[in-house]
């Protein structure tokens, strides 16, 4: 809903609160990345994929497993272990993915920057990571931040027994905070009081979001808002986990198998602790929260509040999580830091936990209401009583899950590096069987083939743009690789047509031959645009780069997919239903997906739309006569200072009417995604360029490279782009 219509809300930002919003005296560092200047230092050379082989593994492996009980003074290991706490780190730098739009995760190294690394739920990471620099300061652009993370997690595991499935590297650091990610529209934190974003008036999480208050990886420890409920809380762990893809068996593996080492903090009040990290005085060098060296080396730490360890064996994989879960009753207590948690009543003396820095002395240990929820709630219970009673099964299911919500973000298997990448497929990498390169002749006979078939311009660029245009560089998942438009969920999408969709991919199927239906998709749309072009006076041929392979229905996970259609696509000029952003910004947020410029952007929509690529064929934004030539239209006509805009029913401002001011008769119809294009200074400024006389040529050149380069967004065997060798003549 849109600020400006009578009787509705104002719409709120994309981004919502931002980094400058948390932080306002933070230095302005953007101001020298603009106009495309890379905050990158290695350069746009830099491969990295190239000097992680060259990485010296198992020396860097042993280093790390060296850390693990190398104690540093100035900031105390838990049981002379660091283990657990790299765990913890691993966890929350993997655990920000959601499934909706793909964002959060651990593939850019993101903890290391603001808002991520002073979230009160990260709360003194920033030592876990200061513990972690001589080493990678030692192995140096042969190992990212990203994969140093992940990979300490999985050391610190191995070195407690742990069972660990495997380890891909290829996360490649980015060098500044990622900007288009959306939070929350909260304006306080967690541990400020904010609420739970479930409740009886908004019984769902709002997307895109997964963790369940601002501030959290997942869910609050103590229950929903601090309400001690293991029922409610148990709600709260299934709403924010399936926002990750993972089901309740997985929920419950990971709990637990996380659960099974180190403690939790809460030694005493946290508001006597130190700002964030973003909010510290610069002789802090970028350490938040706790900071006195006294407290510390008294191991008066509060990161959570809770305070104690669920396990009497804090640095071995072992089953008594779900031994001591059920063997005792619980009381609900406070810690010293006021935290409400879960404490056994009468436990053996064998079954209480070392203290945390003196081995001859032992303590309760406890429970958080999310631990509590695993017994309580039906299913969950019933998940952790077979976990309780078969350790294998809890190897497996942990070890997988660990390696799921570590790599769930690093997109397909082509892209991992290293010698410990499983061998085994899972579905939830979306697997894909290799594909054949066709020869030139049948690329040729094709395209001849299509464009005799009676399928239209129109038809073709639909199909194809549905198909690729999945494709999210967050997670690099969807593409047109895999032909997924032709399964469930993706070819019963409201927006992708099903039944013209029916129509186009039947004859593709009858017509391609021995190209994969995945080609023969993009082929028959690149075959559209080459004759498009040439109806508006131009001989242009599209590159092309075959190989793609078919996906199978039975590796492809529907329910996660399903998470992925658009509820808006601009490109398409398609609005499910009102949002509470405006429509032109969730086109910006596609675009940003989908890695484009704000030219691609543009030259993207000005064609798509004279193409006739309009969702249900609407006439919104068709500024042409002449539908299905690739021409210029669309920015001429928007930018006529002879047509003056005003809305079709002045209680929306979805949709307009464009009429010439002399004769006061409708000439076109527009979407608020059309206009913006003639309203923002600089999306005009770029239209205006493809509107001026003379740029005919370079109109229909960079929509090709545009178009060229969403449909090879997915092409991660392809060595190079071909998107630049665009080869035209004049006709």
């Amino acid at each position: 809903m849109h600020a400006g219509a009578p009787g509705v809300t104002e719409a709120r930002s994309l981004l919502g609160r931002t980094n400058k919003d948390w932080w306002p005296e933070a230095l302005p560092i953007d101001i020298l990345h603009q106009n495309g200047v890379s905050p990158d230092p290695m350069g746009e050379d830099f491969d990295y994929a190239e000097a992680f082989s060259k990485l010296d593994y198992q020396a860097l492996k042993a280093d790390l497993t060296a850390l693990m009980t190398d104690s540093k003074a100035w900031w105390p290991a838990d049981y002379g272990h660091y283990g657990p706490f790299m765990i913890r780190m691993a966890w929350h730098a993997a655990g920000t993915y959601r499934v909706t739009d793909g964002r959060g995760g651990s593939s850019s190294g993101q903890q290391r920057f603001e808002p991520l690394n002073s979230w009160p739920d990260n709360g003194n990471l920033d030592k876990a990571r200061r513990l972690l620099w001589p080493i990678k300061q030692k192995y140096g652009k042969h190992i990212s931040w990203a994969d140093l993370f992940i990979l300490a997690g999985n050391v610190a595991i191995e070195s407690m027994g742990g069972p660990v499935f495997g380890f891909a590297g290829g996360r490649k650091d980015v060098y500044q905070s990622e900007g288009d990610t959306f939070w929350g529209a909260e304006e306080i934190w967690v541990d400020e009081g904010a609420q739970t974003r479930i409740t009886d008036e908004l019984p769902e999480l709002e997307g895109p979001l997964a963790a369940i208050q601002m501030g959290l990886i997942y869910v609050n420890p103590e229950g929903p808002g601090g309400d001690p409920n293991p029922l409610l809380s148990a709600r709260d762990m299934k709403a924010t986990f399936s926002r990750m893809a993972m089901n309740s068996e997985e929920t419950v593996a990971l709990t637990a198998g996380g659960h099974a080492f180190g403690k939790a903090h809460g030694a005493k009040p946290g508001e006597k602790f130190g700002k964030n990290p973003a909010a510290g005085e610069v002789h802090l060098q970028g350490l938040g929260w706790l900071v006195d060296e006294e407290d510390i080396g008294r191991g008066h730490i509060t990161t959570s509040g809770i305070e104690g360890a669920w396990s009497n064996n804090p640095t071995k994989w072992t089953g008594d999580y779900f031994r001591l879960l059920f063997k005792y009753d619980y009381e609900l207590t406070t810690s010293p830091a006021g935290a409400k948690q879960w404490t056994p009543v009468n436990p053996d003396p064998e079954d209480m936990a070392p203290d945390a820095r003196d081995p001859n002395k032992r303590v309760p240990t406890m429970m958080t209401t999310a631990d509590m929820a695993l017994k309580m709630d039906p299913e969950f219970r019933e998940i952790s009583l077979r976990f309780k009673d078969d350790q294998a099964a809890l190897d497996d299911a942990f070890a997988r899950a660990w390696f799921k919500l570590t790599h769930r973000d690093m997109g397909p298997k082509i892209r991992y590096l290293g010698s410990d990448v499983p061998a085994e497929d899972l579905i939830w990498q979306d697997p894909i069987p290799e594909g054949t390169v066709p020869s030139d002749a049948d690329v040729k006979a094709f395209k001849d083939k299509v464009l005799s078939s009676g399928l239209t311009v129109s038809q073709l660029v639909k199909t194809a743009w549905a198909s690729a245009s999945t494709y999210r560089k967050s997670d690099h998942r969807g593409g047109a690789n895999g032909a997924r438009i032709a399964l469930e969920p993706q070819r019963n999408w409201a927006i992708n047509e099903p039944e013209q969709l029916k129509i186009v991919l039947d004859k593709l199927n009858e017509l391609r031959g021995s190209l994969s239906l995945a080609d023969a998709i993009v082929l028959a749309g690149s075959a559209a645009v080459e004759k498009a072009a040439k109806d508006a006076g131009f001989d242009v041929e599209v590159p092309f780069s075959g190989g793609r392979g078919d996906a199978t229905q039975e590796w492809t996970d529907v329910e996660s997919f399903h998470w992925m259609e658009p509820q808006a696509d601009g490109f398409r000029n398609y609005l499910k239903t009102r949002q509470r952003v405006k429509t032109e910004e969730l086109l910006l947020d596609r675009a940003s997906l989908l890695g484009l410029s704000a030219p691609e952007l543009t030259v993207l929509v000005g064609g798509l739309r004279v193409l006739g690529a309009n969702y249900g064929d609407l006439k919104e934004g068709v500024f042409t006569d002449r539908p299905g030539t690739l021409t210029n239209d669309f920015f001429v006509n928007l930018l006529d200072n002879e047509t003056f805009w005003d809305r079709v029913d002045t209680s929306s401002d979805e949709e307009f009417i464009g009429y010439d001011r002399g004769g006061r008769h409708a000439k076109w119809r527009a979407t608020r995604t059309d206009l913006i294009f003639g309203s923002n200074s600089q999306l005009r400024a770029t239209a205006e360029v493809y509107a001026e006389r003379g740029h005919e040529e370079k109109f229909v050149r960079d929509f090709v490279k545009a178009w060229v380069k969403v449909m090879n967004a997915d092409r991660f065997d392809l060595t190079a782009r071909r998107s630049d060798d665009v080869l035209m003549d004049v006709a």
